[in-house]
Order: C-alpha cells, then sequence, then structure tokens
C-alpha cells in the first residue's frame, strides 16, 4: 500500500474498533474523547515519511506494506508453558503479562506492593474513571504530529498503569511483560503505559516486550511517565521480539523540581524497530540519565530517536548510546539535548558510540545541541568503527583465536552499558540475552 492507501486502510480499522467498542463495556467518556481526537489528527497527518526530517533515515514502507489488522485476544492456554521456559531478565514478583496488549490476569503475578500504590491494568482504571489516569493520560506523548503516537492513542485499549502515591518507595521494580501473537494474518497491538509518581517517591520499571514464535507482527507502543518533584524513577525497555517483527515505540517523561530519571534502552530484536525517548525537564535542579544499546545483523534496521529538553535552570543529563552492527544492518542514532532561554547552568552531555563487525553494516549518527542560554556546560560526540586492530593483535599474542578475541571485544563494548544496569532488574539474565545476540551476529559478513 501506499501512504494514502495505508492510511485509509487505518481509518477503516478505527470506525471497525469503534463500533466494537460501543458493544463492549462503556468506555469512560473522555477516554472517547481523546481516542477521537487522536484519530482526527491522524487523519490530517497521516504517516511520516522519509521527506520528514525526523525519518529521513527510515523508511517506514516496509509496515505500511501489510495490512496489520488489530490483533485479537488469544487464550492464555497458548503461552503460559513457553513463557515460562523463558528467563525475562526480572523477577518473578510484581509480573504483569500483557498477550497482543491485555492483561492477562492468568499470567500475571499479583504485586505485593506497599499501601497506596497501584500496579494493574489501564483499561480497568479508564472503565471506572479513575481520575489519576484522566489527569495525565495522553497529555504529554504529543500525537499533533506524530502518526504512530496518534494512531496509538486512537486505538488505546489497554496497558499499564502505575500509580506511586507521595513518599512512597518501591523496593522491587514492577515487570511489564508484553507477547505478540499473531493468528490468523499479520496483527498490530497498542500498547499505552502510565506512570504516575507523586512528590517523593521511587520506583522501577520494566517494560520487555517479546514474540514466542518468528511471526509477522507490529507493536505501536506508547508510555507516558510523570515524575513528580524529588522523585526517583528507574525506567528498563527490553524489546527482544522476532526478526520479523516491527516495532514502534514512544517513551515521554516530564520531571518535576529536583526529580531524578535514568533509562536503560536495549534492542536486539524486530526487522524494523524505532525507539523515541522524550523527557522534559520541567523543574529545577532535575538529573537525567539516557542510556542505550542496539544489536543487529542480518537486515535489520534499529533507529534511535531521542531529546532531552532543559525547560529550566540547573538540571543535568547524561546520555550514552552504543551499536553493534554486523550483516548488512543499518542503525540510526538521533539524538538532540534542546537548552532554553531559561534554562542556565545546564549541564549535558550526549556521546554514541558504534562498532560495525562487517563492510555491509551501516549506520546514520547525528548528535544535537541547539542551546539557548549562554551559561551552559554542554558537548557531544559520536564515534564509528570496527573492532580495534592493536587489542586484537594483543589477545591473539596470548593464544586467544581471533572469533574468540573479537567476541571478547565485543562483548566488552555492550558490556559498558548492560553494567549500568540495575541488579533488581536481572542483569545476569540480559548479559546472556546480549551474549547470544552478538554470538549470533558476529558471524554475518554482509555478503547476502
Amino acid at each position: 500500500m501506499d501512504v494514502i492507501e495505508a492510511k485509509k486502510f487505518y481509518l477503516a480499522r478505527y470506525a471497525d474498533f469503534e463500533r466494537a467498542l460501543a458493544t463492549a463495556a462503556a468506555p469512560a467518556a473522555w477516554g472517547g474523547a481523546i481516542r477521537s481526537g487522536a484519530i482526527s489528527r491522524f487523519a490530517a497527518a497521516g504517516f511520516p515519511g522519509v521527506r520528514d526530517e525526523e525519518w529521513k533515515y527510515t523508511s517506514i514502507a516496509p509496515i505500511l506494506d501489510v495490512p496489520f489488522n488489530p490483533a485479537r485476544s488469544l487464550g492464555d492456554g497458548l503461552v503460559r508453558e513457553r513463557l515460562g521456559q523463558l528467563d525475562l531478565g526480572a523477577p518473578v514478583e510484581n509480573r504483569l503479562v500483557f498477550i497482543n496488549g491485555r492483561l492477562s490476569s492468568e499470567l500475571s503475578t499479583a504485586p505485593r506492593l506497599p499501601a497506596g500504590v497501584e500496579a494493574g491494568s489501564l483499561a480497568a482504571a479508564m472503565r471506572r474513571s479513575d481520575a489519576r489516569v484522566a489527569s495525565h493520560l495522553a497529555r504529554y506523548a504529543n500525537y499533533d504530529n506524530q502518526g504512530f503516537v496518534a494512531l496509538n492513542t486512537a486505538f488505546m485499549e489497554d496497558g499499564g498503569f502505575i500509580f506511586v502515591p507521595a513518599g512512597v518507595v518501591i523496593e522491587e521494580p514492577i515487570h511489564l511483560v508484553f507477547v505478540a501473537l499473531s493468528a490468523d494474518g499479520a496483527g498490530v497491538c497498542y500498547p499505552r503505559n502510565l506512570i504516575v509518581l507523586e512528590r517523593g517517591a521511587e520506583a522501577s520499571v520494566v517494560e520487555t516486550y517479546l514474540s514466542l514464535e518468528r511471526s509477522l507482527h507490529f507493536t505501536n507502543g506508547v508510555t507516558e511517565a510523570v515524575v513528580g518533584e524529588n522523585c526517583r524513577l528507574e525506567h528498563i525497555k527490553i524489546q527482544r521480539e522476532s526478526e520479523e517483527a516491527f516495532h514502534i515505540g514512544t517513551l515521554q517523561v516530564q520531571m518535576g523540581r529536583s526529580s531524578r530519571f535514568t533509562s536503560h534502552s536495549l534492542a536486539l530484536g524486530g526487522a524494523l524497530t524505532r525507539n523515541d525517548i522524550d523527557v522534559a525537564l520541567e523543574g529545577e535542579g532535575g538529573d537525567c540519565t539516557l542510556n542505550g544499546l542496539y544489536i543487529a545483523g542480518g537486515r535489520q534496521h534499529i533507529d534511535n530517536h531521542t531529546r532531552i529538553d532543559h525547560v529550566k535552570p540547573h538540571c543535568a543529563s547524561r546520555e550514552l548510546y552504543k551499536g553493534v552492527l554486523g550483516g548488512r544492518a543499518r542503525g540510526v542514532f538521533n539524538g538532540k539535548i534542546y537548552v532554553h532561554k531559561a534554562a542556565e547552568k545546564s549541564d549535558a552531555k550526549q556521546t554514541n558510540k558504534n562498532l560495525l563487525l562487517s563492510e555491509g553494516a551501516w549506520v546514520d549518527t547525528k548528535p544535537q545541541l541547539e542551546i539557548h542560554n549562554n551559561d551552559v556546560k554542554c558537548s557531544h560526540g559520536s564515534t564509528i568503527g570496527q573492532v580495534d586492530q592493536d587489542a586484537l593483535f594483543y589477545l591473539r599474542s596470548r593464544g586467544i583465536g581471533r572469533s574468540a578475541a573479537c567476541a571478547l571485544l565485543t562483548q566488552g563494548f555492550a558490556g559498558d552499558v548492560v553494567a549500568r544496569l540495575p541488579d533488581a532488574a536481572g542483569r545476569a539474565a540480559i548479559e546472556d540475552r546480549v551474549r547470544e545476540r552478538l554470538e549470533a551476529i558476529s558471524g554475518d559478513n554482509g555478503a547476502s
């Protein structure tokens, strides 16, 4: 399908979706208004194209070529045994499992959380017209000019809702597991997550996206996080869907005064993957850290876009993204630090490093600074290279074979990012997944 045909297709699917909602449990009135506004914006703006500056290195034609219908609900029995065989890289406690974007109560572990904390289904919170949802949902992730965010907002049905009241500290992470399954053709799911931390609260949230089979499917997810004054939020996203899958993900974070936010993003799967992270330092004295690792082989395409807005004074941000690419894979890193006029004493550093394992691998890297205040300290940089030949010679002179030496150096390069993960996120299990992925792409020379 071309862009116009694809837009018509999704508009028709939305009409079907609205009719289905009308016959089911009635959604909150304000939820319907949000969906209606989002689909109107999608109808006006449509999908992004390579002529859009933010999408110039990533063509979404492979996604538009497939008529993705909304993925339907499937029985828990189809995934219970296979899910239990996977090491998901986080404790079993406080685990919420979503099948094709909908919460499975049977597969989830009832959260053991402090009084006042909620971790559960966004759909359930919407049905009871929860004011904590109404005051935040769809107020930060902008769908006015972002076609995929508009689609997610229009089709939003379920996802994770996490609320931590003022002063409460959650010791164990809350794990949201999104399992994509295809049945009766290619399907798309639209998980929507909302995380709200009130003043002085602390929490860790892990989002894992995975496939249980090598199948064609599309995940278009949005997470909004509100980090209140003097709050601490650690967010880990692990994307390990099949190499036939498509994944578009948006994380929008609003930070209050003296708050701290840390993101760890690991992109290991997908035929075409795009991760957008936007952080707004809206309160004085905020601190933001973004860590990212993307590993691709074959003909995979992984695109990471980040934006950190220094809105208020005395805020700091640190960003480190690393990519390892083999075969004929393509990586994209586009990071912007935007310092507003009133954001004096901003301190920001952005770094992107890429390791190419084959002649056919390619990366487009574009670190950016846009500064509107002279009293700041900001820097950015990027590197693209191959395995260090001096280090390789040193290891081989110690009796280590070439393949083993290359593997050690590659794992050391990627391990710098993995080592920054908190232990509570199941770092050992994630290290194993990263090692497996590196081994899988190391022998791909990109000749095909």
